[in-house]
């Protein structure tokens, strides 16, 4: 069963991300577009502490078409298909210079990747996107994934980077998966709602009964709790443990501060 006390998490989170081989770790558009860009210094900050550990990072990033859109000279996401894959074409690739000028400070270079679902469903792509990234992490690489919303149709109005980021995660066999987002963890009803608990902990296989979870609330990104939660579930099931927190709390994890909910992974569960 879910830990639905504030305190019941594992407060070693941060001391487990070191300790990991591969980490994927993903963020969404409204932590590092518009006011929020400058979080993305603070965020490469803490991947590079990772890298200097000795992991393994993978980066999935939303946020091109949230990015591009003050560059098209536009005040909100647009609805046409067309409009979302100009802003995704130019806000891509400001979203990877801004990494690119970030990691440059802890000499760390970014490999861009974008993918769509038919690259993950597709045998052959699987394959080549799976080389791919094992050779950029062999070579020291930072790979920098987005889904490639330029080309993309359904995906740009129901896709969600959570679901990607648990693909990713399970195509290179990661062993920890952390889901970034302005919200810092999972609560038994929306946060704002009195008497709503922070969940520190689900054991594998809760099915988090009577658990209250919503939609997105952003004006940009697509994915909301219910989307993490089964990203999580998805990673979870091949064996990669999940942290879900807030994007400016990261660093305070990897101090070993106790934030955000932890799902444990298949491989866990006889284990705790």
């Amino acid at each position: 069963m879910a830990d639905r006390a504030a305190g019941g998490s594992d407060a070693a989170a941060g001391a487990q991300l070191f300790a990991a081989r591969r980490v994927v770790v993903k963020v969404g558009s409204s932590s590092v577009s518009g006011d929020n860009a400058d979080q993305i210094p603070q965020l490469v900050a803490c991947l590079a502490r990772l890298v200097e550990a000795g992991v393994q990072v993978i980066l999935v990033s939303s946020g091109a078409i949230a990015t591009g859109v003050p560059f098209l000279r536009l005040d909100e996401r647009p609805e046409d298909l067309a409009t979302q894959q100009a802003a995704a074409a130019v806000g891509q690739n400001i979203l990877v210079n801004r990494y690119q000028r970030a990691l440059t400070g802890h000499e760390i270079i970014a490999g861009q990747v974008l993918l769509t679902a038919h690259d993950i469903e597709n045998p052959t792509h699987r394959g080549n996107a799976r080389r791919a990234l094992e050779r950029l992490l062999q070579l020291g690489i930072l790979p920098i994934i987005n889904e490639n919303d330029t080309v993309a149709t359904h995906e740009i109005r129901f896709g969600d980077n959570d679901r990607l980021a648990a693909l990713v995660a399970r195509l290179v066999s990661a062993d920890r998966l952390v889901l970034l987002s302005d919200v810092d963890a999972l609560y038994t009803a929306p946060p704002m709602m009195p008497g709503a608990r922070r969940i520190a902990r689900v054991a594998y296989g809760d099915p988090l009964e009577g658990i209250e979870i919503g939609e997105s609330q952003s004006g940009w990104g697509t994915g909301g709790a219910a989307t993490k939660v089964q990203a999580a579930r998805l990673a979870a099931d091949a064996g990669a443990a999940v942290l879900l927190t807030e994007t400016r709390l990261l660093a305070a994890v990897l101090d070993g501060e106790d934030h955000g909910t932890r799902f444990e992974a298949r491989s866990e569960a006889g284990a705790s």
